[in-house]
């Protein structure tokens, strides 16, 4: 393990963390966002490089959609930026229109976690949030553990604990290319759900729960991303898959693999859901990691996690963290080669 200056932001060093695991996988961490900036894995070809990253913390401000971060307090959007808990109404920090998007302007994934503990192949993160922090109650401690595991396996452990009643919703916002190729819709994905929560045009969930049966959501054998396109129907992914396991323990809940290279990569995860975006809005005018350019489905994002909009919407996954409790939020990233 080592630690590295990054870079700083408003005077404060970004350090950036290696870990190396026992059977070749490697790590960089960053402070700033408890940022995953790259992650190699052994592969039947040599290492390979699996997620995109950027080569400055000046980059990350300026450019980055969230790549590698950890986001919270409410990863994922709420309707309006507000909820009411308790008979209280609370409005949050709106920052993609009417509605908060991962926390806000300034939420988990933009700003500087403290090191708390590290080993060669494993680390922990940590970061307070105070009390009305982008509108939310409550005083909160968030952690983050990455740790690295044979074979080939990241675990990614996310803790919370409160002092108020609030919504917590953390997830790990990797950008995920297996075999380095410029457009993921090659790829084949197959997600262990039977449902989606269909979304209004700006993305807040109606309510409903749908199928996926006989849909172009339908991902759970494993198939093409980009089958729909090739059919030539208009179809981009930024959708919300309702598990089979229905969270709890932690259970198998993605495969994504690559015919190029024959590298694959389960998600498994205590979280009732997954956000699956397929990278159709990327257009990085930076270069990234070995100098590549992120355009259109240059990676795609499997966000494990409780549904978006939960605090507004009765009947979905409990949501709310009580003084007492722990919240506890484990995936398991495993990769593999066929």
């Amino acid at each position: 393990m080592t630690i590295e200056r990054f870079g700083s932001i408003d005077g404060e060093d970004v350090l950036e963390i290696t870990l190396k695991g026992p059977d070749g996988i490697e790590m960089r961490v960053l402070t700033w966002g408890a940022v995953v900036r790259d992650l190699i894995v052994p592969a039947a070809e040599g290492p390979q490089r699996t997620v995109l990253g950027l080569n400055s913390i000046e980059d990350y401000v300026a450019h980055s959609p969230y790549f590698g971060a950890i986001v919270g307090r409410y990863a994922n959007r709420i309707g309006q930026a507000r909820f009411a808990l308790d008979g209280e109404a609370f409005r949050l920090d709106a920052n993609e229109g009417r509605n908060q998007l991962h926390g806000g302007s300034r939420g988990f994934g933009t700003r500087l976690w403290t090191i708390i503990d590290h080993q060669p192949s494993s680390l922990t993160l940590a970061l307070v949030s105070e009390d009305g922090d982008m509108g939310y109650p409550g005083r909160l401690i968030a952690t983050c553990t990455y740790s690295l595991h044979e074979p080939a396996t990241v675990r990614i452990a996310l803790e919370a604990t409160c002092d108020r009643p609030t919504p917590v919703n953390l997830t790990t916002h990797g950008y995920f290319n297996l075999d380095g190729s410029s457009d993921i819709s090659s790829h084949h994905l197959m997600i262990k759900a039977d449902y989606i929560t269909p979304t209004t045009p700006d993305l807040i969930p109606t309510g409903e729960i749908r199928k996926v049966e006989s849909t172009d959501y339908d991902f759970t054998t494993l198939r093409p991303i980009g089958a729909a396109q090739l059919m030539q129907r208009r179809i981009s992914y930024d959708t919300n898959y309702v598990l089979q396991s229905d969270g709890g323990e932690l259970a198998h809940a993605a495969t994504l693999t690559s015919l190029k290279n024959g590298l694959a990569m389960e998600l498994w995860t205590t979280e009732p859901g997954v956000q699956f975006y397929d990278g159709h809005m990327l257009d990085i005018p930076v270069p990234g990691l070995g100098g590549a350019r992120y355009g259109s489905h240059a990676g795609l994002c499997l966000e494990p996690q409780r549904f978006p909009d939960g605090p507004n919407k009765a009947h979905f996954p409990p949501c709310i963290l009580v003084p007492g409790v722990v919240s506890r939020q484990i995936s398991e990233l495993r990769f593999a080669s066929e």
